[in-house]
């Protein structure tokens, strides 16, 4: 463990690296007064309070030998011990030549649009082929960088634009603007039935008590809230577009089947029936397309937006089910 007083060196200076292989540091006076993960977040601009109040809550950070909660008040003076689960470290993940759509990219950000069937993050089942991999082969700093950037996830079977944070710094504004809910995220949905013409589903959305794998709308979750308006109208079926205000596991299939209008091809949240017909027959997922991405770029500050066209297979979804109308 690595020892040494706190001195206010720009987060260029104080690597991600340094960090993860341990710091020990004294809070100075100017933090008293403060919760431990405001101190922090003071003294470490380059990550996000949120992730330094997880690993404080995880037993990875200490005050004085003593294991903390976050919200415990510092005083100046005390030692604070610093070190980051398996997997902070670069290299936790394997670098794989995979091929990605990239919409944009800087020296701060990446932004992609994903396909159908590309996994965000290894995990159990995809230990690898993923578009952390991808990201990791593409651009090897973002090793240094938490999740390798990613700072939001489109499901497995969800398409479209997202983007990744390629420094420390970059990643750290994104996920407080994504915290302050000034990330602008919509997407195109084909569900069953006809929705109202628009609305705002505000339910709060946590673990289905009845199959842990699934989420749900009950009491105990998390605040959600989506926004929707109906595009088209079609036999059986609506294009919606959907904005998101929240970002839950699942949001907008979970909202879309709470008011009775499932996403199209939906194998976890859709009807229990016999598969889809018609011009509906052999589209194997969830129709959901996240079309439009809105930020603040983190370094210059400028709004920006991208827009990415459907993805092949819904497109021609789309098409099937208009032509069957005509």
């Amino acid at each position: 463990m690595q020892k040494t007083n706190y001195s206010p060196l720009a987060p260029a200076e104080r690597s991600g690296a340094v960090l993860a292989a341990g710091l020990s540091v004294l809070i100075p006076d100017t933090e008293a007064g403060l919760r431990l993960d405001q101190a922090l977040a003071r003294m470490f601009p380059e990550h996000s309070r949120s992730r330094l109040a997880a690993w404080t809550r995880d037993g990875h950070v200490t005050v004085d030998g003593r294991i903390c909660e976050p919200r415990q008040r510092v005083w100046g003076g005390e030692r604070v011990s610093i070190a980051p689960p398996p997997g902070s470290e670069p290299g936790h993940d394997l670098a794989q030549a995979i091929a990605l759509q990239i919409v944009y990219e800087d020296e701060d950000i990446i932004v992609i649009d994903k396909p159908p069937g590309l996994v965000v993050h290894p995990g159990n089942g995809n230990p690898d082929g993923t578009l952390v991999n991808a990201l990791l082969h593409h651009a090897p700093q973002v090793a240094a960088v938490p999740r390798a950037g990613v700072v939001h996830r489109l499901d497995k079977d969800t398409s479209g634009v997202m983007v990744a944070a390629k420094t420390l710094q970059a990643h750290t504004a994104l996920v407080r603007q994504l915290q302050a809910r000034t990330v602008h995220r919509d997407y195109a949905a084909l569900v069953h039935g006809l929705p109202l013409p628009s609305g705002t589903i505000d339910q709060p959305i946590g673990r289905d008590p009845r199959a842990r794998v699934r989420m749900a709308v009950v009491a105990s979750g998390k605040p959600a809230r989506t926004r929707f308006r109906r595009i088209e109208a079609f036999e059986g079926c609506s294009l919606i577009e959907c904005s998101l205000d929240t970002g839950r596991t699942h949001q907008i299939r979970v909202h879309l089947t709470h008011i009775g209008h499932p996403l199209l091809g939906d194998p976890v949240y859709g009807p229990r029936r016999a598969a889809l017909s018609g011009p509906l027959a052999g589209f194997g997922r969830q129709a959901l397309h996240a079309w439009r991405l809105g930020l603040v770029h983190p370094a210059s500050g400028k709004a920006l937006q991208w827009q990415v066209a459907l993805a092949p297979d819904m497109a021609a979804l789309l098409e099937r089910v208009r032509g069957a109308g005509t």
